[in-house]
């Protein structure tokens, strides 16, 4: 029994795949937040947004020394074995 491939019915649909980020403000702006070395880095050269470990989405520009860490990532990082994420 041999199967052959149909073609698809129906219509295409482009999709547009570009990004856009939209960062939060609030009480998450209080505390210093968790986020991935490579991703601080790239944030800090480029200005791209990067995503902390407790969900908020930011371009890093502030020293995160003054602020206190954020709970939300404090939890989640105190799960994790990598220490390749840094406040």
């Amino acid at each position: 029994m041999s199967e052959e491939l149909q073609p698809l019915m129906g219509s295409v649909t482009e999709v547009d795949l570009a990004t856009h980020f939209q960062t939060e403000d609030g009480d998450h702006d209080k505390f210093s937040h968790y986020a991935y070395k490579e991703d601080i880095m790239e944030s800090m050269v480029n200005g791209i947004p990067i995503i902390a470990l407790c969900g908020k989405i930011w371009i890093p520009s502030r020293d995160p020394e003054k602020f206190p860490v954020c709970p939300s990532c404090k939890e989640l990082y105190d799960t994790l074995p990598s220490s390749n994420i840094v406040s």
